[in-house]
């Protein structure tokens, strides 16, 4: 909107009317704004002439405004009524023919009497609230400060200016406190516009609510008075009475104090404070006390009447703010709750992988993300990590990322390979709507492969770390997003060494406003290579320090990449792995001979190799699992079989065959000859399962080595499941997970 100058307006043609005409016109559009209506007017009173003169205009055109160009005191127009009767007042009805629904008219008040009239045009019937009505009050002043000056009268003297600055102080805290999004913003916007412009030496802000004072905010205050400011209300004290009645209370004195509220004397009040004089002003929205602000004194002070009014005109509009904030808050931690809820809580430490995570909310914004991430522990020694991102931001999208984190689990312990897996997750994301979308990375580390195969769904590339320093981050087309892309999704796979780094992230760790994705990996690449951490300072046998590592790493990262996270505007999730290969000692192959033969040669080569990584407490329990197995292939499947072990902190023992047909337990019957065997190898395994390669199918089982954990060289016993500090998910000792299916180097052969 755009100010105009209906004819009969004072001519602007010097540098400094036009300037104030300017200066008026916002004016008139913040009281616009303020009120939401359809525009407003500025009216200058003339005692002489007895009338009042229109000199701004703002959202009304000059043909409507010219009934009100000049109006005599005694009309009965709404600013004449305001003028004459020295308060505010609201008229209903559309006096210029704009389609207001009516006015509301303030005067404006200079030293020597009325200067004018500040009119609103409403778009509705309803009458403005208190914090408007703050508003309008501040920027009258402020006009009718102005409107002295525009008389030509000599400048106010020295002692208005605390006035000026008042008015000015006002539209300030208005305006901070309508971007205030949570309670504290509200009390840091108090105590910059109210605690040192009125002089207090002390500010306490408490939340009211189910019968008990929680403080919010404070400043100037020792802290063991604080904490008698908390907890159920006390009769006879002025904070009671203040928030019984809705009324402010200005104590002046210590001996004042005493004298209306005897109880202080022994209660709350004097003990520890050193104040001696106080301000207790309500915070109410919507009729009802949601809290309680206290100015103090180290003084004794007086409040004079128009202290006394301003004060309580604040306390009004930060009352309405504060319940604002409150419930935004409370809705904030219910959505953070939820989503913390929803990610892993601790992450699983693993013979072949120690991993290290961060989450870090939005610094900005009002609600939560739905960044996710995730290491899910597959047979073999094998290790599945995803990291997710649903777009959008709220309660909604936090929820889709605990139904996809959960879908990924299941769909992972069926050992999908990553293309099959994201291929399932994007008709589940289609079929939530046409407005869910969300990004993915899955990959599957192989540590007798020593492979990492993955694919992506629209998301960031994962960044190699190689033991010699080298950085990576493979160059490939990603595939759309879930819920827009059409399979089948492309397989990536890359040669990783004993003790390289994986690292995964999602936009909001690598993109803003400052540069785009492509510009944040390159500087993401460039942090991993200049850390001064290479993988060799990780592949010691101590899986705390390997851990330790990782954690500092972490930590550089997110330092480097987002120095300033209070201003961030989007999630972001950071996943560092380091990877561990098996070494060639802990993988024994033997190939079996396509007829009933195979058990006899598979139980022979078990009880050898056992002896060889002296397990023999596992022989019998292992021939039994082996024998059942290789009976299944031989009556249900077709060869070639061969026959794998693999020892690390578990024993797994897998058969290969050259059959797709899917093992399934019976129930068999009393009288049944068969049916019995999986069910056997389900009694005597701590796990089993079954995956499919590309032209063959491997059924693998897991035991625990007795006398715990089988150690590494020189490796430390692992440590209980714990929590890691603040936004890291630590790990926790896990091995269980689904298979593998490479010989791996260096495999030992028996034939």
């Amino acid at each position: 909107m755009c100010p105009n100058h209906p004819e009969g307006a004072e001519p602007e043609s010097s540098p400094p009317e036009a300037a104030r005409a300017r200066t008026l016109a916002l004016a008139l559009r913040q009281a616009t704004a303020s009120v939401g209506g359809r525009g407003a007017l500025l009216h200058r009173w003339d005692p002489g002439a007895g009338r009042l003169s229109l000199v701004a205009v703002d959202g009304v055109d000059a043909e409507a405004a010219r009934a009100w160009r000049e109006l005599r005191e005694e009309q009965d127009a709404p600013p004449s009524r305001a003028l004459r009767r020295g308060v505010p007042v609201q008229v209903a009805g559309d006096g210029l023919g704009t389609g207001a629904a009516g006015t509301v008219a303030v005067p404006l008040t200079g030293p020597g009497g009325p200067v004018g009239a500040l009119s609103v045009l409403l778009c509705a019937t309803d009458e403005p609230d208190d914090v408007q009505m703050s508003f309008l009050y501040a920027v009258a002043a402020w006009a009718a400060e102005r409107l002295e000056w525009a008389a030509e009268k000599p400048p106010p003297p020295r002692e208005l200016a605390p006035v000026h600055e008042r008015a000015v102080r006002t539209v300030k805290l208005t305006a901070t406190l309508a971007e205030a999004v949570t309670v504290q913003d509200v009390v840091r916007a108090f105590a910059q516009y109210v605690l040192s412009p009125f002089g207090a030496d002390g500010l306490v802000v408490g939340a009211f609510e189910n019968g008990r004072l929680t403080k919010v905010g404070e400043a100037g205050y020792p802290a063991d008075y604080l904490k008698r400011f908390e907890g159920p209300l006390v009769s006879g004290m002025p904070m009671t009475d203040v928030l019984r009645t809705h009324r402010p209370q200005f104590i002046e004195s210590p001996a004042q104090m005493y004298e209306r509220y005897p109880a202080v004397v022994d209660k709350i009040m004097m003990g520890t404070s050193p104040k001696t004089a106080w301000a207790f002003l309500p915070l109410v929205a919507s009729g009802r006390a949601v809290g309680i602000s206290v100015l103090s004194y180290n003084q004794p002070r007086p409040f004079s009447e128009e202290d006394r009014a301003h004060l309580t005109t604040l306390s009004t509009m930060v009352g309405q703010t504060l319940e604002r904030a409150r419930l935004y808050d409370l809705e904030h931690a219910r959505a953070q709750e939820l989503q913390s809820a929803l990610l892993p809580r601790v992450l699983p430490r693993l013979p072949a992988a120690v991993a290290a995570a961060r989450y870090l909310p939005t610094g900005r914004g009002e609600q939560v993300g739905g960044d996710w991430f995730d290491v899910v522990p597959l047979s073999a020694d094998r290790v599945a990590l995803v990291i997710g991102d649903v777009m959008g931001h709220g309660i909604a999208e936090a929820a889709t990322m605990g139904r996809l984190r959960t879908a990924v689990c299941t769909l992972a312990d069926l050992d999908m390979a990553p293309d099959e897996l994201l291929g399932h997750l994007n008709d589940l994301v289609s079929d939530l709507g046409e407005d869910f979308y969300a990004t993915c990375l899955y990959a599957v580390y192989d540590p007798v492969g020593r492979t990492c195969r993955y694919s992506l769904a629209g998301h960031p590339p994962p960044v190699f770390v190689h033991p010699d320093g080298t950085v990576q981050s493979p160059v490939v087309s990603p595939d759309p997003p879930l819920g827009a892309a059409t399979p089948p999704f492309a397989v990536h796979e890359v040669g990783l060494a004993d003790g390289s780094l994986v690292v995964l992230c999602t936009d909001g760790l690598i993109e803003s406003g400052a540069h785009d994705a492509e510009q944040g990996l390159a500087e993401l690449m460039r942090v991993l290579a200049g850390a001064g951490v290479r993988p060799a300072r990780f592949t010691g046998a101590d899986q705390e320090a390997d851990l330790r590592g990782v954690e500092e790493l972490c930590d550089k990262v997110v330092t480097e990449l987002l120095p300033d996270r209070e201003r961030t505007t989007d999630d972001a999730a950071l996943l560092i792995v380091h990877t561990r290969a098996m070494s060639a000692d802990d993988i024994a192959s033997f190939g079996l001979p396509d007829d009933p033969r195979a058990a006899g040669r598979a139980r022979e080569f078990v009880r050898d190799q056992l002896s060889r990584w002296g397990l023999d407490e596992l022989t019998m329990t292992t021939e039994l699992l082996v024998s059942e197995l290789v009976g299944n292939v031989i009556r249900h499947a077709k060869g070639p079989m061969r026959l794998r072990l693999l020892r690390s902190r578990i024993l797994t023992c897998e058969v290969y065959d050259g059959s797709l047909s899917a093992p399934r337990i019976r129930q068999a019957a009393y009288t049944d000859e068969g049916g019995r065997g999986l069910q056997l190898v389900a009694a005597l395994s701590r796990r089993w399962g079954a995956r499919y390669l590309s032209d063959a199918k491997c059924i693998w089982t897991e035991q625990d080595i007795p006398n715990g954990t089988r150690r590494r060289a020189g490796a430390a016993p692992p440590g209980p499941a714990r929590r890691g500090p603040a936004g890291f998910a630590g790990p926790t000792d896990d091995s269980a997970g689904p298979p593998s299916a490479a010989l791996g180097p260096g495999a030992r052969r028996a034939s």
